[in-house]
Formats: structure tokens, sequence, C-alpha cells
């Protein structure tokens, strides 16, 4: 009793928070004639409820693609419908068509955060906290530590409330079929995942480790027995799932290829802003973008990000455990951020999300990825008018983390699986192969939180020279992307090295 107690009290503090990051402004507020993503999800609440569902994705004289055209997969669409058909009884001008466009007020500001949070409510929480009390070992107060911590986290907040968006309601799909396999129910595990990946198409991060886990375990159960009718009630249920959800468009394959293109809009470009990955990073030295046509800038990021996630997965493929699924999702989800085209800065929080699921069993390591995935999107949180709100979170994280799950205090070299390291670079043959690295990784820790600090400051404070008008934005892609990579070839090493204590062998279905 009162471990459900605490539980409450818990995401009674979680919605308090999501409620007072909403309370401040959102992206492209009041800036015509596109404002920003909180139009964007108005926008396709009027397109859905006035315009036929053959319209929705289509270039039409009541649909202009070219502002804010809907280009994620069709359960997001639906779910606009159901918001707007909820705007329509409380404001038809709301959803009214091609009237309603740039349409503001606090009334519908209320509304709009609402959703957001009704969503949560219903997906995203209880997600978190199922997994947090089932999926995760220790003790009860342990338990309700990572709980809060990851209900905590404040890249989420920040870009659903603060920013606006629904990403809650993927990850929570995700999350739910993450917790589904880690019960052994596979077939419903499947179903989830495909409902995150019908809600956008992002999740194609993890979908590689769901599909390696899944069929490394028919494998092992024999394909010629148990495995076999595995592989097919999974099959058949990823079927249907996608069928449900595509059913509009199946009729016309015109229909369902104008979604997919709609989904995977090349023309955009290898990245967009600067965001903290390979491309944006190395466009400083190489103008990638000007000396490779189109076509070779998407064969080529198709081949690095395939041969950056295709070792973790052929170790998952081969060693189906929970505990080997967790880390191939991490690096599945670093990997694709990394080397995948057309990535937004909004996308790590796709990384973010395993590394939330790793906060029982590498504390620190999660904490300061997490820290950076928040800082990474910093240039976005300031252009939304987001300051305060990223400073409050971010401390509040910061110290709640640290303090509950005591990670600075439980960080040896087991703990951490760095022995590892000292194989991989020879340690045990140079003079420094007595070093201490957990040590050294603490203090690493401390520079890259005070650097965080620092460039958080000097973003706000200074003006940046006139020759160099987005020098911070790019020292903040830059800093963070070193660690994305560091951090992507830490936990491949920890997915290959043998497991240092019977706590790394995480449960095996």
């Amino acid at each position: 009793m009162q471990t459900w107690s605490l539980v409450s009290l818990c995401v009674l503090l979680g919605v308090v928070t999501r409620w007072g990051v909403s309370l401040n402004s959102y992206s492209g507020a009041g800036k015509p004639p596109m404002f920003g993503d909180y139009e964007a999800q108005r926008h396709w609440q009027e397109v859905t409820y006035n315009l036929p569902v053959q319209e929705w994705y289509f270039n039409t004289t009541d649909n202009d693609l070219y502002y804010w055209g809907l280009d994620y997969p069709p359960l997001t669409a639906y779910h606009s419908l159901i918001c707007a058909y909820v705007a329509k009884v409380i404001n038809p001008e709301w959803v009214e068509l091609h009237k309603s466009r740039g349409y503001e007020s606090p009334a519908h500001k209320l509304f709009m955060r609402a959703t957001v949070l009704v969503a949560d409510l219903l997906i995203y929480i209880p997600a978190v906290v199922v997994y947090c009390l089932y999926l995760t070992e220790g003790s009860s107060k342990r338990k309700v530590s990572i709980l809060f911590c990851f209900l905590l986290y404040p890249g989420l907040i920040l870009i659903d409330y603060g920013h606006f968006q629904y990403n809650g309601v993927s990850l929570g799909f995700a999350l739910w079929g993450v917790l589904a396999l880690g019960l052994s129910w596979d077939a419903l595990g499947s179903m989830a995942f495909c409902l995150a990946l019908n809600y956008k198409q992002m999740e194609l991060y993890h979908a590689l480790p769901f599909f390696c886990y899944l069929l490394g375990k028919c494998v092992k159960l024999g394909l010629t027995g148990r495995g076999f009718f595995l592989l097919v009630r999974i099959a058949a249920t990823v079927l249907v799932t996608f069928a449900l959800c595509w059913l509009p468009f199946l009729s016309d394959p015109g229909q369902a290829m104008q979604v997919i293109r709609r989904i995977f809009p090349v023309a955009r470009g290898l990245y967009e802003d600067k965001v903290a990955n390979t491309w944006c990073s190395l466009n400083i030295l190489i103008k990638i973008r000007s000396i490779l046509s189109s076509d070779t800038q998407i064969y080529l990021s198709a081949a690095c990000t395939l041969l950056a996630v295709l070792p973790s997965c052929i170790k998952l493929l081969t060693n189906p455990t929970f505990w080997q699924f967790k880390l191939a999702l991490m690096n599945s989800s670093l990997a694709f951020f990394l080397f995948s085209y057309q990535v937004h800065e909004k996308s790590i929080l796709l990384a973010a999300l395993p590394a939330c699921l790793l906060l029982s069993d590498l504390p620190l390591v999660a904490i300061w990825l997490l820290l950076t995935s928040n800082f990474s999107m910093l240039p976005l949180l300031l252009k939304d008018g987001l300051l305060a709100p990223y400073i409050v979170t971010s401390l509040a994280f910061l110290f709640f983390s640290l303090y509950l799950l005591s990670a600075l205090e439980h960080c040896s070299e087991e703990e951490l699986r760095l022995e590892a390291y000292r194989k991989l670079l020879f340690f045990n043959v140079l003079p420094c192969s007595k070093m201490d690295m957990a040590a050294v990784t603490q203090w690493k820790f401390y520079i890259s939180v005070a650097a965080m600090a620092g460039l958080s400051f000097v973003s706000v404070a200074m003006v940046p020279p006139p020759r160099l008008p987005d020098l911070f934005p790019v020292l903040v892609s830059t800093f963070s992307f070193l660690h994305f990579f560091g951090t992507l070839v830490y936990f491949n090493v920890v997915q290959f090295s043998e497991p240092t204590s019977k706590k790394s062998q995480k449960k095996t279905n």
C-alpha cells in the first residue's frame, strides 16, 4: 500500500511538472505565416475533420500540403481526428476549414495542452509505472525512485508540453511493446510496437531490435516446433495490426503510395537545422550536401546506419535475452540518430527512451546521456522561449536522479562495465593500466555537466561574432555529437563484453 502511495505521488509530481511547463510558450507562438508545430497539430485536426480520408495526404484546393501537410502515418491522423471532434464541440472556430489557420487563444492553448496530458495519462505514464514496478530490480524504494526519474526526464516534457508535440504517444506504445516482451507476451508486444510505428515513422529507430529479438527467440525455440508457431502468431499480429491501421488507404494502391511518400520526404535533404548527428558535425569540415548528389547522400547514410546498427542486432539475434534487447534498443536508436537521413534534433528522444530503460542498470551513464540529449535541443528550446523551464527541469532531473539513484556512489569499474575497455584500449600493456577508470569517468561527467552549463550560459548571454552567427548552436550540436558517438561505442562494448555480474544477466525469455 505504501508503494502505491509513493507511485501516486510520483505520478502527481510528474503531471504537475508537465502542466507547469505547458504554461510557457510554444513553437511558432505569434509568428506568422507558418507559425510552428503547435499550428501543425491544430491544422491536422482541421484537415482530418473537414476533408474525406482520401484527401488527407493529397495536395488539393482545400489541403495545401505546403502548409503543414500531414506527414505522419495514419494513426497520427486518426488521433488528430479524435481531438478535432472534441474541439468542434467546445468551439467550432478551432477547426473551421481555412478560417482557423493560425488560431491562437488562451482557451485553445488550454485545450491543446490538455490533449497532450490526456494522451500521456492514457498511454505513456501507465507504461512507465508498470515497467518500473515489474521489470526493474531492487527494493520497492529503488523502483519508485527509478519511476520518478523516468517521469522527470526533461527532454520529453519540454518538447511535448513546451515546443508542442505528441511524442509520448509513440514512445508510450513502444514502451508497452518493451514491457510486453519482458513479460513474454510476444504477440501483444508486436502489436504495441506496430501501433507506435503507425503513429510515428521514426519508431524505425527501434524496429530492428524488436525484429531481431523476436526472430532470435523463435529460432532459439526451434523453427520446426514451438518457435514456428510463435513466428506465425507474431507475423499474423503484425499483418492484422498494419491492415487495420491502413484500412482506409488499402482499396487504392495510389492512396497508400501517397501516404508512404508523405511520411518519407527524402526531398528535404540530409538534415535540418543544427542537429547533433554525424552529418551536421562533419559539415563543419566537409560540405557533404554540396559535393554529393541527393541520391548519393541517401545511399551513404543508409550504408553507414546499417553498418553502425548491424553488430548490435546480430549479437541480439544470436543471444535474445531481455538485457541484450535493451542494449540493442540503445545502440540502434543512437546509430539511426547519428547516421540516418533527414534527422531532426527532436529525434534524440527515441534514444532517450532506451536510456530511461537503463536507469536501473547503468544509472550514471543513463543520466549522462539523458542530460546531453536535453542539452542538444537547447537552440530549439531557446527559439521557443523555453529557457526558464529548460533550466528548472534540467536542474531538478540532475539533482533527483543523482540523489535517488546514488549514481555517483555506485559507479565502480564493475558496475560501469568498464573492464572491457582495458582490453579494447590495451591498457593492460600500457603504463596507465592501473588507472582507476571509474574515477576518470566521474571526472568526465563533472566536466561534461560544467561544459553544458557554460555553453547554455553563453548561448543566452553572449552575442556571436557577425561572421559566425551560428557559432553557439554549432558548438552545442558538435559537443552533443561527441557524447552520443562515445556513448554508442560504450554500449556496443558493453553488449559484446561478458556480463560482469549476475545483475547484468537480465531476464531471459
